[in-house]
């Protein structure tokens, strides 16, 4: 989770293809120059240790663009393949 956070922070595209699952991964890839980011807290971590398949990250990601500061918050589902946790996909937390 961290890795990909500060390859959108550094704009390292190559990194996040090869860190998302190919099922998932956009054909497309393409970062907002005028983003910059700011941080990123680490809500909640379950499972994703030694031995699982999968693992979920919940996080806030914060970055200003335009003048405009912005949060995100998000949940994020990872795979365990070939000894590389890949990202998956990812939804809103309610509440």
């Amino acid at each position: 989770m961290r890795s990909r956070y500060t390859a959108y922070a550094v704009g390292h595209i190559e990194h996040l293809r090869r860190t998302w699952a190919p099922e998932a991964r956009p054909h497309d890839l393409t970062l907002d120059a005028e983003r910059r980011w700011l941080g990123l807290t680490v809500r909640h971590v379950e499972a994703g240790e030694a031995g699982d398949a999968e693992g979920f990250v919940e996080f806030v990601a914060r970055s200003k663009r335009g003048g405009r500061a912005e949060r995100m918050v998000e949940r994020s589902r990872f795979r365990y393949v070939n000894g590389q946790w890949l990202y998956v996909s990812g939804t809103v937390p309610v509440g």
